[in-house]
């Protein structure tokens, strides 16, 4: 092991041996400064990657190009501040309800990638993959277990509640992690049901009213509308293939 190598492992600051090279010298402290930024940036940039691995995202998405025009906007929230991702830090929730295919998960993921790389903790879940991995647990007695480490990240992104219907104890055991996120962490929930059909999903009009009036308090309420854009793309293609 090389001295400098020895001095920054005692120092806990990286190894700068990679990156002494990469700084023209100037002078002793703009060197030394512009070699520990670079270090700084380096680390960051590890966390990033893994606070975006652990948040289980299933496809990385950005906000470059995207169509914002679909989306009704509530009067507490606008383009700008959801942006900002401002909700996250005042525990606010945000609700994404449309039709199937209007670019809900594609600016839920993307809101969360850009959580992650300011640092918070995401984790990111399709609705019956989260009941499922919750009855699994429930039988080894570890769902406590679970509901306490998703209580744990700053944001969690509950995609797609709305397709499949869930069992009883699956619709209690998802009530219990949003019964821990209340006013301690932000939701975004997308969903393609509208808050009166949300019964046919958790099957127990009180329950369903419960968690409704969880994740409708401090929340922002975004209203997809429009065309799929998975059927655009596909009719576009199938026009292009025909010219």
């Amino acid at each position: 092991m090389s001295q400098l190598k020895e001095l920054c492992k005692k120092l806990r600051i990286g190894n700068l041996e990679d990156l002494v090279t990469e700084v023209e010298f100037k002078e002793p402290k703009q060197y030394l400064t512009e070699v520990l930024e670079l270090a700084v940036a380096q680390r960051k940039n590890r966390r990033v990657k893994r606070l975006i691995k652990r948040a289980g995202f299933p496809t990385t998405k950005t906000l470059d190009n995207y169509d914002f025009n679909p989306i009704s906007f509530p009067e507490s929230i606008d383009k700008t501040d959801l942006l900002t991702l401002e909700f996250i830090d005042k525990k606010e929730n945000v609700l994404m309800l449309g039709t199937v295919g209007t670019g809900k998960t594609h600016l839920a993921t993307a809101l969360g990638l850009k959580a992650c790389s300011q640092d918070k903790k995401v984790k990111f879940y399709r609705a019956v993959d989260l009941t499922n991995e919750l009855l699994e647990k429930h039988k080894d007695g570890q769902a406590g277990k679970l509901i306490k480490k998703i209580a744990k990240v700053d944001l969690l992104i509950l995609d797609e509640l709305g397709y499949i219907p869930f069992s009883k104890k699956a619709a209690e055991l998802l009530f219990s992690v949003i019964s821990n996120c209340y006013e301690q962490q932000s939701i975004i929930v997308t969903s393609n049901l509208e808050f009166g059909r949300w019964n046919e999903v958790f099957g127990d009009d009180r329950l369903t009213a419960a968690l409704i009036d969880r994740v409708v308090h401090h929340s922002h309420i975004l209203a997809f509308t429009g065309k799929s854009y998975r059927f655009q793309q596909a009719m576009a293609k199938r026009k292009g293939e025909g010219d």
